[in-house]
């Protein structure tokens, strides 16, 4: 059973904004770190973003810092990653996960949704 759902994702040009949402129906987010990854074709899943728990500790992969930024809603229950000045580097599909605390290596978490696309165009 799936508990973790990513939206947001989309096609948008070079320069601009997407804010991707990551729900878990199963959970209370906010006991749980939640990190940000992501795949490219032919590429490995790398590490976006990670916010802990209380939401007061941020790090973000030196490719995408200054221009993203991860936050929580607790009263949705949600992490979302705000993306911005987005690049065509930026294409993937961009998953959430969820672990016990937040971290940048994909082996410390225990769950992960299923990913939404992420185009940016030239």
């Amino acid at each position: 059973q799936v508990h973790v759902v990513e939206s947001g994702g989309g096609l948008v040009q070079t320069g601009g904004s997407l804010r991707l949402s990551c729900v878990d129906s199963g959970r209370t987010l906010s006991r749980y770190g939640v990190g940000w990854f992501r795949q490219a074709p032919g590429k490995e899943r790398e590490f976006v973003a990670t916010i802990n728990r209380s939401g007061d500790s941020r790090d973000y992969a030196d490719s995408v810092a200054g221009r993203f930024t991860i936050s929580r809603d607790n009263a949705k229950n949600t992490v979302n990653l705000q993306m911005s000045n987005l690049k065509p580097e930026d294409t993937a599909v961009y998953y959430c996960s969820v672990g016990a605390f937040a971290s940048t290596s994909k082996k410390d978490y225990d769950d992960w949704g299923q990913g939404t696309q992420v185009t940016v165009s030239s």
